[in-house]
Formats: C-alpha cells, sequence, structure tokens
C-alpha cells in the first residue's frame, strides 16, 4: 500500500472523472491522497472533494506562481481554515524562479507567512522549490531559528546541497515521476542518498506522469511507477519502500488519523 503525499484532485483534467480516479488509484493499492491547495480563494473547491471522500485529505496554502493574486491572503486567514480535521498540511508556498509569475519579494513573502502557520500549528509545509535552491535554503535556515517547523521539500528536483540543508533541518524530501524520467541519473542519486526514513512519494497529477506513462494525463494510481524506481536505486523490495513511505507519510502528516487506512491489510 502507497500514500500519493501530492496531487491536484482539483485541476480540470482529473476532476471531470474523478471517482473513476479514485477507483484507480484503490486498485492500483493507493490508500490515501493529499490534494495541495494553490490559492486560498479556492479552499472551498478542495474542501468539497475532502468531505466527500475519506480516503482524500487536503493542504491550504498559495502557490509562489499565484503569490501576486494572493498578497492579501494574511496568516490569521491560513490559520483559521487550516484547523478544518481534513486540512493535514500548510501550501504549497515556496520559491519559482523558472517562470517568474509573480514578483520574488512576493513569492518570499508568501512563503514567510506559510511558514509562519505552519510553524504555529505544528502541520508540515509543503514547499515548491523551482531553480531557487539557494535562496529556498537560506529562508528555511533563517526561519528555523525562530522556531522549528516541520517541511517537506516536494517533487524534488533540486541539487544535492538543497536536499542536504533540508534534510539537516529536520525536513523530508519527496519524489514524483521525475525520478523515473530516462535523463534523471543525478536525481535518481539524490534519491538514493536521501535517509530511507525521510523519503516520499507523490505524483504531483495530473502533471509529470512517470515512465512507462510519461506524456499522459497523471493520476495517484501511477505512485506505483516511482515507489518502483525509487526501489530499484536504492536496491529495496517494493514491499519495504511502500512500508517505510507509508510510515514516514504518517510521522510528517501527523493530523492525517490512521484510522483513515481501515480496510488495508497489513496497514501501519
Amino acid at each position: 500500500m502507497l500514500i500519493d503525499s501530492h496531487c491536484h484532485l482539483d485541476f480540470p483534467d482529473l476532476s471531470t472523472e474523478r471517482d473513476a480516479v479514485l477507483i484507480r488509484a484503490r486498485a492500483a493499492g493507493v490508500g490515501l491522497m493529499v490534494t495541495i491547495s494553490t490559492r486560498v480563494r479556492r479552499f472551498g473547491e478542495l474542501l468539497e472533494i475532502v468531505e466527500a471522500h475519506d480516503t482524500v485529505f487536503c493542504s491550504v496554502g498559495t502557490h509562489p506562481q499565484h503569490a501576486d493574486e494572493e498578497k492579501d491572503v494574511t496568516l490569521d486567514e491560513i490559520i483559521s481554515l487550516a484547523r478544518h480535521p481534513k486540512v493535514v498540511a500548510i501550501g504549497e508556498a515556496g520559491l519559482d524562479y523558472h517562470y517568474d509569475n509573480s514578483p520574488r519579494d512576493l513569492q518570499e513573502r508568501g512563503f514567510r507567512t506559510h511558514i509562519a502557520a505552519a510553524r504555529e500549528l505544528s502541520l508540515p509545509l509543503v514547499i515548491h522549490a523551482r531553480e531557487a535552491d539557494q535562496d529556498v535554503a537560506h529562508i528555511l535556515e533563517e526561519e528555523t531559528t525562530k522556531g522549528a517547523f516541520p517541511f517537506v521539500l516536494h517533487c524534488f528536483t533540486g541539487g544535492p546541497e538543497l536536499a542536504r540543508r533540508g534534510l539537516a533541518l529536520g525536513g523530508y524530501v519527496s519524489f514524483s515521476g521525475v525520478v523515473t524520467f530516462k535523463n534523471s541519473g543525478a536525481l535518481r542519486h539524490i534519491a538514493s542518498d536521501v535517509p530511507l526514513d525521510r523519503l516520499l512519494v507523490e505524483t504531483d497529477a495530473p502533471y509529470l506522469a512517470p515512465e512507462p506513462l510519461r506524456g499522459r494525463t497523471n493520476e495517484p494510481a501511477n505512485v506505483v511507477h516511482t515507489a518502483a524506481k525509487l526501489a530499484e536505486v536504492r536496491g529495496l523490495g517494493a514491499e519495504e519502500i511502500a512500508r517505510a513511505t507509508t510510515e514516514n507519510f504518517f510521522r510528517l502528516f501527523t493530523k492525517v488519523p490512521r484510522s483513515a487506512l481501515k480496510g488495508w491489510a497489513g496497514a501501519p
């Protein structure tokens, strides 16, 4: 049994056949999913999904690409929304210097606001970091001096230094289908070095479908391919990587009750 720690069930490519997507996920052995917020102003759409499905949880936050749209979102607002029982994380927030769709100062301001929410609530911060390794690491280290907070570097595509510095602060590292791509040898090397008790798997669906499905719409069921590649590069069996990443998920996402896995044989 696996857990997709990061997907976007509200995005159009998945929402039009959401029930079928969830059925396929369960058939593939995916027990739980976290559908990740990208806009606080659309949080109601996520609530409709998680309140309708026992095995789906969500986060609340503003993606850095939308930082300029939601620059008025306050810390108190994020904290208030995150008190809902099915909100189990903050974000995704962080820095994206690839597209630069929002001014970098607004991205940073939003990032620090989300960090404050994660610290206040002891909920994991889901971090988006793209072509911003140095600044992300610096902000994490600086903010940690104000008080530790749980976090995961999601869909990790950064360099070894960001992974090292994030792990040193107690963070987790999550890998998506990118780790299966033929040209991702350097990323697989990083994945082989991440401590087994800090490793997570995700799809980031509907994006980044893993090999052998690259180019298609991604969905939570496909996390099995990412897990299989991680098992391969680490010299582990499929059951061992599933057991480790599931246990890691519950250690980080402490608000998710283990009872959510009722009915799964061998659930931790």
